[in-house]
């Protein structure tokens, strides 16, 4: 019988143990007004998962929706403006 060994190193937990730096954590917070909109479409599209979507929840999604797209707007303008 043959024995099966692995021909990569194992992943540890030292591996992963790293903080993330002063850029990363910058870097999140400029992007945060983008996540919390996603996570509000997010929402208001789970809420119209299990019933017939009326009126009301049209438009949650549909605000929701531009609030992504502002958000996305003004995060590429204010990288755009990095750049230049």
């Amino acid at each position: 019988m043959k024995t099966i060994a692995a021909l990569q190193a194992l992943v540890t937990a030292e591996s992963l143990d790293i903080e993330p730096s002063a850029a990363e954590l910058d870097a999140i917070d400029r992007e945060m007004p983008l996540i919390l909109a996603e996570v509000e479409l997010l929402d208001a599209q789970i809420m119209t998962i299990d019933h017939p979507v009326n009126e009301v929840d049209e438009r949650r999604v549909r605000r929701a929706r531009r609030r992504v797209l502002a958000a996305r707007r003004v995060l590429a303008n204010a990288t755009a403006d990095e750049v230049a």
